[in-house]
């Protein structure tokens, strides 16, 4: 059997046949919107159960993406943050530079499977459109990838990629420019075009099947990890950590562990949310720690809302992380106390950020360095012969232009 979906030994399944994960995810949407995603839903499930298609798809993550990615264990990081051992998962490593194209190719496969010969896609930090505006180019679909204008603007270098790849990138100049508005604009030109139109949600978030479909996508990573630790006879990992804005990377870390059960019962998931400015400051994404339940995009979940119940602008010196939301399974995971989010603010992630390219030579996303500031919390909370993984989502090339401006580099 594939080891690419749940299994029935596992023992957290969700979500439930209509899509929720305890209270949170569903469909909210227009009744114009549910017969896509009905079709999609049985298209999916059809597909899940299809060994074929985990075949496929299996070939294309170790011979086009270059998995498994490597467990890395980084040295001189761990002894510069105080740890005994720091483990690094590097989904950088991917080809495209990050985790997004585990999903794009199960997502693409699926519309070709189901007869699409056009894909849309948002993005924020413009890894997903490169992610899909790739897959398209290998698939033969056509692509066009919505993206805010601050996005735009931020992430010159990707948006380069995308339109080199054959993409169209649509900017989008409503309300903040990124990302949020991005997928807005995208469910919005998805409903005009659904008859032959693909949306290529990148991440665990919007209306059922979509989280779903991310997490299972995004599984592998989680799934090598165990498999990893196994082959390199580490029998007790302290802590796993991964970034959360919408929460794709996050949730494919996390997720195998916690179906995993009793295995790792006494290993703590902490996810990184962005502080932004700071938590006092309105400047912030982060939903898990300052938002409470609601609507957006079709899914329900914790989000930064006014009294009215429409949604904040987020912020984040980081363009995959200002989204005011968070996928449903991450909202649940917190309720259950499956994992624990904790927010980092930019200050803290750059900072990270330099010492990760200081003592390994690797240059990180952004979106990462979330992920790496909670390594000296970690120390001190678990001591020095701690053991604790860290996904690194994708690499930092992208990034250059934002450091340079924080004053990193001594320029």
């Amino acid at each position: 059997m594939s080891t690419l979906f749940p299994n029935a030994q596992e023992a957290y399944f969700g979500p439930d046949a209509e899509g929720f994960y305890g209270p949170y995810g569903g469909r909210f949407v227009p009744e114009t919107v549910m017969p896509a995603l009905i079709e999609l839903t049985a298209a999916y499930k059809e597909a899940r159960e299809d060994e074929a298609f985990a075949a496929e798809l299996t070939d294309l993550y170790v011979n086009y993406v270059g998995r498994e990615t490597p467990l890395y264990s980084a040295k001189r990081l761990a002894e510069a943050v105080g740890l005994g051992r720091v483990l690094l998962k590097r989904e950088d490593l991917c080809h495209t530079g990050a985790h997004k194209i585990n999903n794009t190719l199960g997502q693409c496969l699926l519309a070709k499977r189901m007869g699409k010969k056009r894909v849309i896609a948002e993005t924020g930090a413009g890894q997903h459109g490169v992610a899909t505006a790739t897959t398209a180019a290998l698939m033969g679909l056509e692509c066009a990838v919505f993206m805010g204008v601050e996005d735009i603007r931020r992430q010159s270098l990707n948006v380069y990629k995308m339109r080199l790849l054959g993409a169209e990138v649509i900017p989008v100049d409503e309300g903040s420019g990124t990302l949020a508005n991005a997928v807005t604009a995208a469910l919005r030109h998805w409903v005009e075009r659904v008859e032959d139109t693909f949306y290529v949600l990148g991440s665990a978030v919007g209306p059922h099947p979509y989280p779903l479909m991310v997490r299972d996508f995004q599984s592998v990573i989680g799934n090598e990890i165990i498999a990893q630790l196994a082959e390199k006879n580490i029998g007790h990992v302290d802590a796993v950590c991964a970034c959360v804005g919408g929460g794709s990377n996050a949730i494919g870390t996390f997720y195998p562990f916690v179906s995993a059960g009793a295995q790792f019962a006494d290993t703590e998931l902490v996810g990184a949310e962005a502080a932004g400015k700071g938590l006092d400051t309105g400047e912030t994404g982060a939903s898990l720690t300052l938002g409470s339940p609601g609507i957006m995009h079709g899914f329900y979940s914790y989000l930064l809302q006014d009294e009215a119940g429409n949604p904040l602008e987020a912020y984040s010196i980081s363009a995959g992380l200002d989204y005011p939301g968070v996928g449903p399974e991450h909202a649940f995971f917190k309720d259950e106390g499956f994992v624990r989010y904790e927010p980092v603010s930019d200050t803290e992630a750059l900072k990270a950020f330099e010492l990760l390219t200081l003592t390994e030579g690797i240059i990180p996303a952004i979106e990462s360095s979330h992920a790496l500031a909670l390594l000296p919390g970690l120390a001190e909370k678990y001591g020095p012969q701690a053991t604790v993984v860290v996904t690194l989502s994708g690499r930092g090339d992208k990034d250059i232009d934002i450091v340079r401006e924080a004053g990193l580099g001594g320029e």
